[in-house]
């Protein structure tokens, strides 16, 4: 049948009266679409239209639905008592426990009730839409259909495709979906789909910055948020998911491909999970919570030393010049503009990919009045500096001090190749470069639905023309030669486009 001739749906039966399966009820009911919720604890369907009925009232009484659009929503919210109820829909959208033999049995049983040509969709997070589908009778007619919490708010769906899914199926359900004003982000089968296998980077390369010493928890999350405008640090985000949850995920991911290093989860994680550290939900986590609300510890404000040492910067790039030597101006300091350093300075370097220890040596420095200046992320919100084990701390002091000059926060972090933001925008944009590579989403699709999903500032392949193709490819070169990983190699994707000089975005076929 041509596209334009698919039919839309008319009713949407949702199994499962949960927090999400109330959620997409909620969606299609406002979206002109009748609903019919079940749930095999016949309490829960009340409770769940009693919440969307507040929900909805409350819209309304602050103008945002009308009186007629508010009754007209109700009624097309109904229960179901039994699955036989649900014989007549023609898309059956299941929200149920997040277990592979659950799922299976609820379409096998959909399948006995349903026409032949009725949909069959998932809201798996994280099961294979293929295995799903495997004890079905007809698996073409089945897909994965998955939201995000909440379902209303949150304006993303991921429609997978299984092994054996019909096009047709998924031309239908991103139809409904923009129907619903929700953007369709249409992958393959793969694990984690889009959004849970991309947003992998972020946290598992901040438990391992974590995990080697390099910063805090509240340093890591301080950095990103201010330095690279995210608006959660990877740490506080954990601790809003609950890290029981997060971490079966990254396991989950790990061994479905097949223990990539890319995707290695960190021992860190399992012990604060096993000693009950989740996060809110739990009252602590990498964070402490009082009735839920988060027990923020101040910045640390180190004691005020004596300036007395001029500064020189290995960079010759006349912006971080300027910046740096407007702010010793301040500290009542001078920025040496020789092109070695005399026998006073204190020496900042601005490694690219490396850490303090190797360009320092690769310069020939006195190590010991020596340290790193991150010059990837934003300066004017807050600096990052990098001591190297030689360091003398008096001098660390002293950098410290004259580069907060203006107010600006200061961290001090332990010495790593690519510091903090380096580390993690490079894994987020390598990680991008692989799912596009891969086929799991045009490019396109993949930073768009990172953007709507996971509040990302740049989508992954944004990121990564943000920042420099080229700079995250040497940072990348410069982790693997550090580490002498395959975590950090990088991808094909990410390679070609910088020695052709295309653009992330650019397609490896027209189309």
């Amino acid at each position: 049948m041509p596209e334009s001739n698919l039919p839309a749906f008319r009713r949407i039966g949702v199994i499962g009266a949960g927090a999400m399966g109330r959620g997409i009820a909620q969606l299609f009911a406002s979206a002109g679409v009748p609903v019919q919720l079940y749930d095999s604890r016949t309490e829960s369907i009340q409770q769940a239209l009693d919440f969307n009925r507040e929900l909805l009232e409350r819209a309304a009484a602050k103008g945002k639905l009308g009186a007629d659009a508010l009754a007209a929503t109700l009624q097309r919210l109904q229960a179901a008592h039994s699955l036989d109820e649900l014989a007549g829909c023609d898309l059956l959208i299941e929200a149920i426990v997040e277990d592979l033999g659950a799922k299976q049995a609820l379409f096998a049983e959909l399948e006995a009730r349903v026409a032949d040509d009725a949909v069959l969709a998932s809201n798996t997070s994280s099961l294979s839409v293929t295995r799903i589908a495997a004890r079905c009778r007809r698996p073409e007619r089945v897909a994965g259909f998955h939201f995000f919490n909440p379902a209303p708010l949150m304006r993303i769906v991921e429609v997978v495709r299984g092994q054996r899914t019909d096009e047709a199926v998924i031309t239908r359900l991103s139809r409904l979906a923009e129907q619903a004003g929700h953007f369709p982000a249409v992958s393959p089968d793969s694990p984690g789909f889009i959004v849970n296998h991309a947003g992998r980077a972020y946290s598992t390369e901040a438990l391992r910055i974590l995990g080697e010493g390099i910063a805090s928890a509240a340093q890591i999350d301080r950095i990103l948020r201010d330095g690279a405008g995210f608006r959660m640090g990877p740490f506080e985000l954990f601790d809003l998911t609950g890290l029981d949850i997060s971490h079966a995920v990254m396991e989950s991911l790990y061994q479905q491909f097949y223990q990539d290093p890319r995707y290695l989860p960190s021992p860190l994680a399992a012990q604060r999970v096993a000693a009950g550290l989740l996060g809110r939900k739990s009252g602590e986590g990498f964070y402490r919570y009082r009735d839920g609300q988060l027990l923020r510890e101040p910045e640390p404000q180190p004691e005020p030393v004596v300036l007395d040492r001029p500064f020189w910067l290995d960079s010759q790039d006349p912006e971080l010049r300027h910046h740096v030597g407007q702010l010793l101006i301040q500290a009542g300091l001078v920025l040496e503009s020789a092109e070695a350093p005399s026998a006073r300075a204190i020496c900042l370097v601005t490694p690219l990919g490396e850490d303090a220890s190797t360009r320092i040596d690769a310069l020939g420095l006195p190590a010991e009045r020596s340290l790193a200046l991150e010059s990837f992320g934003d300066l004017d919100k807050r600096r990052v500096l990098m001591r190297q084990p030689a360091l003398d701390p008096q001098l660390e002091a002293q950098a410290r001090q004259a580069l907060g000059a203006d107010g600006v926060p200061v961290e001090v972090i332990n010495d790593s190749a690519g510091f903090v933001t380096q580390r993690v925008i490079a894994s987020i944009v390598n990680l991008g470069c692989e799912i596009a590579q891969r086929g799991i989403a045009t490019p396109v699709t993949l930073d768009r639905a990172v953007q709507l999903a996971l509040g990302y500032p740049f989508g992954p392949l944004a990121f990564g023309e943000h920042y420099g193709a080229a700079r995250i490819l040497t940072i990348l070169q410069g982790l693997q030669a550090c580490y002498g990983e395959p975590r950090y190699r990088p991808s094909p994707w990410l390679r070609r486009r910088v020695q052709l000089d295309l653009p992330l975005h650019a397609p490896d076929a027209a189309d």
